[in-house]
């Protein structure tokens, strides 16, 4: 195994190549993007304690802000406030028109005040990793921002130890589908007594199984496969009939949720990608191995959603019908005529 690289190595390394995205230089370089930003601390950068309950008062303040969210296959960036956080031991929330995030704060690991000079002054990002390294969340401000709430948070939140190499764990593997046919009644019966979609995951966990496998046994009319570019097509027909919807996009550490329409639809070569005014969302279309049409029951109606997983298993995002203060029809017409597979995925 080769010998980690010191931060002063990735700062070389980084200065010498071709400019490239955080990302795309840590996996070319076999390290994490924790780590790259950790090769700065001292230097622009300043490790700062991770916790949500310490970040959200001074990022409040902040007031107008970009929120980016990711996995390994789509990006999540909405512009807005976080005006209304809530703390939880399990979960925490922010409930904000524009900006609508479900936080676990167990993986808020690693956080960073990124400062760096751009073209137009400097840039500043709040940077959250997870134990592994992979990055959760990210916050960054904008022209309206208001840098003195940085100011103020960067000294308040400053870890004693300030240093630039950081204890990783190993990722844990994905979760491949895991559900049983033999199961297949017993999950009808329970799927059709759910009231909330929150019932879901406990109740597939209740029965051993996880999302993607519990797709592949329920069968019609819960859950149908649906052709590998649904998730362009719903994109797509959303913009020309103009149905909002809600599009949730997550990692073990946070998921971030747009609510509204969607308008400017571009495809650019793998990727399909939203280009709203503040609102951007980037997928990588070849990442996509399934999709699926599921209909969950609610006591409010039937909660209608696209779902698309990695070749390993993983939920890259949902998609669902926009329900407050609009009709579920149009929603549920667009979801139904999109193209569904003959065959269920094995």
């Amino acid at each position: 195994m080769a010998p980690r690289l010191s931060p002063e190595d990735i700062r070389n390394l980084r200065a010498e190549k071709a400019p490239s995205r955080a990302r795309d230089f840590a996996h070319s370089n076999g390290i994490t993007e924790a780590e790259l930003v950790a090769a700065y601390v001292g230097h622009g950068t300043t490790a700062i304690a991770a916790h949500p309950d310490g970040l959200m008062p001074f990022v409040k303040e902040m007031g107008e802000v970009m929120a980016l969210t990711r996995n390994e296959s789509c990006v999540h960036e909405r512009v807005g406030v976080y005006s209304d956080y809530r703390s939880g031991e399990i979960a925490a929330i922010v409930l904000d028109p524009e900006i609508d995030l479900r936080i676990f704060p167990s993986h808020w690991v690693h956080g960073f005040a990124v400062e760096e000079q751009g073209e137009k002054g400097p840039k500043r990002s709040i940077q959250i990793f997870d134990a592994a390294g992979d990055a959760v969340h990210k916050i960054y401000l904008r022209e309206a921002s208001d840098v003195s709430a940085w100011d103020r948070m960067v000294p308040a939140l400053a870890l004693p130890a300030q240093s630039g190499v950081l204890d990783l764990q190993p990722r844990k593997p994905v979760e491949g589908p895991k559900g049983e046919t033999a199961q297949r009644d017993e999950l009808r019966a329970a799927w059709g007594r759910m009231t909330d979609t929150h019932q879901f995951l406990g109740m597939v966990k209740g029965l051993k199984m996880n999302r993607l496998g519990a797709n592949r046994v329920v069968g019609a009319p819960h859950a149908v496969p649906l052709a590998l570019d649904a998730v362009t097509r719903t994109l797509e027909l959303a913009s020309a009939r103009k149905v909002p919807v809600m599009i949730f996009v997550g990692n073990m550490g946070c998921i971030q949720i747009h609510g509204g329409p969607v308008d400017r639809i571009v495809p650019m070569g793998p990727w399909i990608n939203v280009l709203d005014p503040r609102f951007d969302m980037h997928l990588r279309t070849d990442h996509v191995a399934e999709v699926w049409l599921v209909r969950k029951p609610t006591r409010t109606g039937e909660a209608v959603s696209v779902e698309a997983f990695d070749k390993d298993g993983m939920l890259i995002l949902q998609i669902f019908g926009y329900r407050k203060d609009t009709p579920a029809e149009p929603w549920n017409e667009l979801a139904a005529s999109l193209p569904v597979l003959e065959e269920v995925p094995a």
